[in-house]
């Protein structure tokens, strides 16, 4: 789903910056050993050879170097479950590990995406929106949905409608994630585990509803590692589309680390009217050196001013308030043999 704000000046700096970064990482391409470590990369998708939706679609040339890069540079593509899995139970991952989701069930996914990733061996998560299924001729029917199923894909869960979570009251929110259950019971037999909140937007309050549910775990859209110190019920991707998918920004997303942070606030990541911009600041975790070159960017300014405060604890202050709806704050630092470590935030800012 597109974006309701652009930001022109904003995203050109934030561009410049992911491709500094980026650059730094194309001297590295060669495979890696499979070392042992405890995180990996999360990749989002949604449409595959779309140009009309340039904000969620991947051409597929982009798509296949991706798949290419994969295939040849080291990295170990895991299912999302299998990594989850293996983080809770404080179990070693392969260097650099990989997992790939796509959100909404778009048709593309059936024609373009799947036959790829089938070929290539590469394991993936679809995450589906229950009431989208069957909508029209860009969306896959439950028949596909089934027959990708049984080929191996595993299937997530998007709510019912699709609508903005932070929006809902309480009883709203319930009812959207038990009608996307029953639906899915009625289809497939059972209702999925893994839950990815639609456009990324999350509210603290969410949590026990989504936990309620019956799911163990659930993703946002905000970019980052996830790590077994991460909040496993908004869990980071990184988004990929026409704008921020060329080889460069991939290879730096694929091997990059965790920042692990605590005392994160606000806690919540609902932000009012009365408070916005928000007061951001965390600490980063014991053992992570480098700090001198940390730096955050919003997506509605640009790199931003920080406060370091001691050792280890950092304080974001913008510019200017966030506009109504998605804002995305990005941090980084770098980190060992030319990776950097990410830690991403994604607001929500609600006109109430």
């Amino acid at each position: 789903m597109a974006d309701r704000q652009q930001h022109g000046m904003a995203r050109r700096g934030w561009r410049a910056y992911l491709g500094a970064i980026a650059a730094l990482l194309l001297v590295a391409a060669s495979p890696a050993p499979a070392l042992a470590a405890e995180w990996a990369t999360v990749f989002i998708y949604h449409r595959f050879g779309e140009g009309a939706f340039p904000s969620t679609n991947i051409r597929l040339d982009q798509f296949e170097a991706h798949l290419a890069e994969l295939a040849q540079g080291g990295y170990a593509v895991l299912p999302v479950a299998d990594i989850i899995a293996r983080l809770r139970a404080r179990e070693s991952l392969p260097e650099r590990a990989v997992g790939i989701t796509v959100d909404d069930a778009y048709r593309s996914f059936y024609r373009e995406a799947w036959p790829r990733l089938r070929r290539a061996g590469f394991p993936v998560t679809l995450f589906v929106a229950t009431d989208q299924v069957g909508g029209g001729a860009e969306m896959m029917s439950w028949d596909e949905i089934r027959e990708v199923r049984g080929q191996g894909v595993a299937i997530g869960a998007h709510t019912a409608a699709h609508p903005h979570m932070p929006d809902l009251t309480e009883a709203e929110a319930r009812d959207e994630l038990e009608r996307s259950r029953r639906r899915f019971v009625a289809e497939l037999g059972e209702a999925p585990a893994l839950f990815a909140y639609p456009y990324g937007e999350y509210a603290l309050a969410l949590k026990p509803i989504v936990a309620a549910s019956g799911h163990d775990t659930a993703f946002g859209q905000h970019s980052g590692v996830v790590h077994p110190g991460a909040d496993f019920f908004y869990l980071p991707r990184f988004a990929l589309n026409e704008t921020y998918g060329d080889l460069g920004r991939f290879r730096l997303a694929a091997r990059a680390l965790p920042l692990p942070v605590t005392d994160v606030t606000p806690a919540d990541p609902l932000v009012r009217a009365g408070a916005n911009p928000p007061a951001m600041g965390f600490t980063v975790a014991a053992g992570i050196e480098r700090l001198d070159g940390l730096a955050c960017y919003a997506t509605s300014e640009g790199r931003t001013e920080i406060e370091r405060l001691g050792e280890r604890r950092f304080e974001v202050r913008f510019a200017r308030p966030f506009p109504y709806g998605r804002a995305r704050v990005n941090c980084t630092a770098p980190g060992p043999d030319g990776r950097w470590r990410w830690f991403g935030m994604q607001f929500y800012v609600t006109r109430r």
